[in-house]
């Protein structure tokens, strides 16, 4: 029997040990749904607060149950270390690291190349290597691979075998999961690709195989390019409808009523979390490196990175308009995360809105039922989630809905407030012909 098919039956079998390099939103959930199909999982992160919450059989992320992880460690099906030294017993490695900008917006691959340093340490022959974090096209060929083969002297596609498969996560969702939701697999041979789809095959519903593992980073990177440009559309159509004095939800209502040709998006502050305002700069970086301009990709990040700034302008205006200034005001800045009703604020467009609003001299709070306190790396400051937020709003000369968290109770909110600005069209209805809103 070949390696390949040895480590093929393994997988099918269930006898092979899966480690996921990462344990945050991508990798707790992966590592959770191998754990459910039977597999043996360990999980591997630097952060001993991770590892000793999980293997407490407590989660730290609101997608992923404690009870499901408490039952998996329980049976033995989970455990977690920041031992990268246990990679030596693995059979099947997947890697969910982070994958951020840096502040000059080049991509910053510090994360892969950490995890992949430590990986090529303890590889050995079969062994399957899947690469989850969204990176750009090539990335496993040329960076991953003279990391894990180099030196071990392995040889891809017959003692190892290495794949690209692009996370899909989507924090707060419940109708689309890890389980469910399609998986791309793109391998660096035939025989990565066969070996990767035998192992995903056994936890997740569907696999979607392409021919490369190209074929799938690029794939990655055209879904949050799509909707990062049509946002970015949508978010200048808004700019526009201003300046016509035109209501551009009631636009956009109208377009969606056509049954065909036409999809649904809508403007907001900025973008945020882990993917659309990241993923597609690391496309337009590879391509100015092949003397390529990607001209959609840079105009949308455009529009979209001065979304905050232009908020803040129309608070500033509104103010203005009822005979206030910003700078003095009180403004409570409803809702941290980015987006509703989760706990993540990576990249949210709020952190930006604080920002401008102080810079500005406005006296600026926040409230979000979900994340008590904000500290934003590159500016320094810190804020906590005020405890009462009624009073808040009472006391406030403007809120701000940044983000439109269901739980919210809008009518009182606006009943309390002295002037809203609605980036979210939260009130719907409510706002409209109010002379104590204005949205955007």
């Amino acid at each position: 029997m070949t390696t390949k098919d040895s480590l093929i039956k393994d997988l099918k079998d269930k006898k092979a040990r899966v480690a996921i390099l990462g344990l945050g939103y991508v990798g707790l959930p992966l590592a959770v749904v191998f754990g459910e199909a039977g597999f043996n999982v360990t999980g591997i992160d630097p952060d001993t607060r991770k590892v000793d919450s999980l293997n407490k059989g407590v989660s730290y992320i609101p997608d992923v149950k404690t009870e499901a992880v408490a039952a998996l460690v329980k049976s033995g099906n989970l455990t977690a270390t920041a031992d990268f030294s246990v990679l030596k017993e693995m059979d099947a490695v997947s890697i969910c690291v982070p994958t951020p900008l840096r502040k000059t917006g080049d991509p910053d691959m510090s994360y892969i190349l950490s995890a992949t340093e430590e990986l090529a340490k303890y590889i050995h022959k079969d062994m399957v290597i899947v690469l989850e974090s969204t990176t750009y096209p090539g990335t496993t060929r040329e960076v991953l691979l003279p990391l894990l083969t180099e030196q071990s002297g392995l040889k891809v596609g017959e003692d190892v075998f290495v794949a690209f498969s692009p996370e899909r996560v989507d924090p707060g969702r419940e109708d689309w999961t890890t389980i469910n939701t399609p998986k791309v697999i793109g391998g660096i041979t035939e025989a990565c690709s066969e070996v990767a789809q035998a192992w995903y095959c056994g936890a997740i519903e569907t696999i979607f195989p392409v021919s490369s593992a190209e074929a799938a980073e690029m794939a990655k990177l055209l879904e949050n390019t799509f909707r990062m440009i049509n946002i970015g559309m949508v978010n200048e159509l808004a700019i526009m409808c201003e300046r016509l004095g035109v209501d551009v939800w009631e636009v956009i209502e109208a377009a969606a009523s056509k049954p065909f040709g036409f999809m649904k998006f809508t403007p907001g502050p900025g973008l945020g979390g882990h993917c659309i305002p990241i993923d597609p700069l690391y496309l337009s970086w590879k391509m100015k490196a092949l003397n390529y301009n990607a001209r959609f990709i840079d105009l949308a990040s455009e529009i979209n990175t001065n979304m905050p700034r232009y908020v803040v302008s129309r608070v500033l205006e509104a103010m203005n308009d009822r005979s206030k200034t910003l700078k003095g005001s009180k403004v409570l800045v409803l809702g941290a995360a980015y987006k509703p009703d989760i706990n993540d604020v990576r990249e949210s467009p709020t952190l930006d809105v604080i920002g401008l609003l102080q810079n500005k001299g406005a006296l600026v709070e926040y409230h979000d039922p979900y994340i008590p306190h904000i500290h934003h790396e590159y500016d320094g400051w810190e804020m906590d989630s005020v405890p009462d937020m009624m009073q808040a709003v009472r006391e406030s000369d403007a809120v701000v809905i940044v983000t439109n968290h269901t739980e919210y109770d809008y009518k009182a909110i606006l009943d309390a407030a002295s002037f809203v600005f609605d980036a979210r069209n939260a009130l719907g209805k409510l706002a409209r012909e109010n002379p104590k809103v204005e949205r955007l």
